[in-house]
């Protein structure tokens, strides 16, 4: 049996704090400052060749790039104290038209999806499906 499938995540940042142009910049980047329980716990489901959606939230609100996780969850060396992790993450590539939530809450093909059902967790999974719906949308063609 080879590895199992690559997995689909979204991932939000506020660009004020952290945004694509700077995830382009830095190349690979640890993606720090996760304190919710299921977000972490996301994070540690993560493995390298896994791809995720990296949203703007607050501003912008928009799917607008994708990375790809490069290294699994490690203890976040931002956290005080707790049991909280990390993953690295590199950039893949520019959303070609960003994919704002307003689209994706009138797509009823993603009426699933987390973004849409628990709007305030940081770190989500995707189904293929709706990866696959929102690359669509988004002319996103790796």
């Amino acid at each position: 049996m080879g590895a199992p499938p690559p997995q689909f995540w979204l991932v939000k940042s506020e660009p004020e704090t952290f945004g694509w142009d700077q995830q382009v910049a830095n190349g690979v980047e640890p993606w720090t400052g996760v304190r919710n329980h299921t977000a972490k716990n996301n994070l540690k489901a993560m493995r390298p060749g896994d791809r995720a959606f990296f949203y703007h939230s607050n501003t912008g609100r928009a799917v607008v790039g994708v990375v790809e996780v490069v290294r699994e969850a490690y203890p976040d060396p931002t956290a005080g104290s707790g049991d909280w992790v990390c993953v690295d993450m590199r950039a893949v590539g520019k959303m070609p038209a960003p994919v704002t939530l307003a689209a994706i809450k009138a797509d009823p093909a993603l009426a699933g999806l987390a973004l849409i059902r628990q709007s305030r967790l940081s770190v989500m999974p995707v189904t293929p499906a709706h990866w696959d719906r929102i690359c669509r949308l988004g002319g996103w063609k790796g």
